[in-house]
C-alpha cells in the first residue's frame, strides 16, 4: 500500500522566500528518485505564508532512504533553522 506524507513548514518572520526556494530545490531530485509516486508543494491562501508537501512513496522503505540522499541531507542541515516549529513529517495511508 503507497504512503503517503504530509509536512507543514512555517517559516520564522523574514524566511518566506527562502523556505520557499528551498522547497523548490528539492522536488526535482525527489521526483526523480525510485520511490517516489508525487510529490506536490503547496502555499498557504490566507494569512501568513506557509507551505505544504504532500508527497506519495511506494513504500515505507522508500520513504525512509529519503532523508540520507544528498538534496535531502542539505535540507534537512539548513531547514531548522528557517521554520518556527520542529520538522515533522506525518506518514499516513488513504482510508477513504
Amino acid at each position: 500500500m503507497p504512503l503517503a506524507i504530509f509536512v507543514r513548514f512555517d517559516p520564522k518572520p523574514g524566511k518566506e522566500l527562502q523556505v520557499r526556494d528551498e522547497l523548490m530545490r528539492i522536488l526535482d531530485p525527489t521526483r526523480a528518485e525510485p520511490g517516489c509516486v508525487r510529490i506536490h508543494l503547496f502555499e498557504s491562501t490566507r494569512g501568513a505564508s506557509v507551505y505544504f508537501i504532500h508527497s506519495e512513496w511506494v513504500d515505507e522503505a522508500s520513504f525512509d532512504a529519503h532523508p540520507g540522499l544528498p538534496h535531502m541531507v542539505r535540507f534537512l542541515g539548513l531547514i531548522d533553522e528557517l521554520i518556527v516549529h520542529e520538522l515533522k513529517a506525518v506518514r499516513t495511508k488513504q482510508i477513504g
